[in-house]
């Protein structure tokens, strides 16, 4: 498929123990989000990983101790890499804000985890439902400048859904999700 502005969008399948998550990333919009995704899984870095964690509207009492003000509470499944597959230190990729791209954390989007600005390295997530306190501006994190979204699922909501439901122990999916391969289709 093509991008509006006329870009080839990648396709990936993320294929977990759960089903099959396939999404279109938008390297016309996001270009170093969408290669440093794409070169993490050229590189077998997230076969074998896991989605690790589950964001709901029921396990967010408090991000850093504080009280969530549920304007900025969101719903995503998270995940990336096998820790003991890291073998050296990844570098942080600079965060492509969503004033920028012109892409939003919408149902279905996948973004880039990360604690401050410019530090997203292989973590990702998948929205569910629409997010905008991620988006820049958004107040989930303090600094207002959002997350990088850089793609969305076009197939495996379904997927998505059943891990965002797993069992947790708080955010933490427990087990964990074992995430299979993730290839370009």
């Amino acid at each position: 498929m093509t991008s509006t502005t006329g870009h080839l969008l990648p396709v990936v399948v993320i294929e977990t123990t759960l089903g099959s998550i396939e999404v279109e990333l938008d390297a016309g919009a996001a270009p170093i989000t969408t290669a440093n995704f794409l070169f993490r899984l050229d590189s077998g870095l997230y076969d074998g990983g896991r989605m690790h964690r589950t964001v709901t509207l029921e396990n967010q009492t408090s991000i850093s101790g504080k009280t969530v003000d549920t304007s900025v509470a969101i719903e995503v499944i998270q995940g990336g890499a096998d820790p003991g597959k890291i073998a050296e230190e990844l570098q942080p990729i600079p965060l492509e804000r969503t004033s920028v791209t012109g892409l939003r954390h919408i149902d279905g989007a996948i973004s880039m985890a990360r604690g401050g600005t410019d530090t997203a390295k292989e973590q990702f997530f998948i929205c569910v439902g629409d997010q905008p306190s991620l988006d820049f501006g958004g107040l989930r994190n303090p600094d207002g400048q959002g997350f990088a979204a850089f793609g969305h699922v076009t197939s495996g909501m379904d997927v998505v859904h059943a891990i965002h439901q797993s069992p947790q122990d708080g955010q933490r999916l427990d087990p964990p999700i074992k995430i299979r391969k993730v290839f370009r289709k």
